[in-house]
Order: structure tokens, then sequence, then C-alpha cells
């Protein structure tokens, strides 16, 4: 009677390896999405920063101030001064930088600010704007 009955196969080393194998294959793309995701909000916070930022523009013209935005940062410029919000993890870190003291090309960072959305971004970039024309 124990005829029909099969007994379950051994479970080798291949079986363990490629079972562990696919796991982290799966993590691994997981990760990736996350990343992409994340990337991808990234990318449309500062879009939507830059938008926000340039939405009048005869007031960044009134006050010496040209506005840029490359992959995941968004930057206002004055001949004296670069204000800059680089998005990154779902977040802002926002510089104020002197060009008044640095060499050409390069701006000393003299303060920095961590903002958690687009519109906390734009207020301290407003707040380093009003520190700097006071």
């Amino acid at each position: 009677m124990n005829a029909g009955v099969r007994k379950p196969r051994a479970l080798t080393l291949r079986d363990a390896f490629e079972t562990e194998f696919a796991r982290r294959e799966l993590e691994r793309r997981a990760r990736e999405e996350a990343e992409r995701q994340q990337q991808e909000a990234d990318l449309a916070n500062a879009k939507a920063l830059h938008a926000a930022v340039t939405a009048e523009e005869d007031f960044l013209n009134s006050r010496g101030l040209s506005a840029d935005v490359r992959r995941y940062t968004v930057s206002l410029d004055h001949p004296d001064f670069r204000i800059a919000a680089y998005f990154e993890a779902g977040q802002a870190n926002v510089t104020l930088s002197d060009k008044r003291t640095a060499l050409s090309g390069a701006a000393a960072p003299r303060k920095q600010q961590t903002a958690e959305s687009v519109e906390d971004a734009l207020q301290v970039m407003a707040q380093f704007l009003a520190d700097e024309t006071l």
C-alpha cells in the first residue's frame, strides 16, 4: 500500500543556493525600484521649487537674482551670494554661500539648513535671501 506515496526529495546545496540567490535578486530589484522612485520624487520636488522661485520673474530681476535648476538642485544666484536647495532622499539641503570671500567660481558655504518639503525649502530660501538683503 505504500507504493503510491512518494518520499520527498532531500534539499541539496544547489536548491538552497538557487533559493537564496533568487531571494537576493528580488531584494536588489526592490531596492533599485525604491531608489528610482525616490530619485523621481526628488526631481519633481526640484522642478516644483524652481517653478515657485521663478513664478515672479520681475521680483528676481529687481533683486539682481537669476534662478537655475540642474537635476536635483535649484539655485538663486546673485553677484555676492548663492542660495541653493539640493533634494535628496525626500529632503532639501538649503545652503547660503558667499561669493565675496571666495575664489572665483567657488562659493564658501556660510549657512545650511534641512527642509522637509518644497514649501519648507522655499521658506528657508526666502529667509536666507532676507538675511542677505537687510
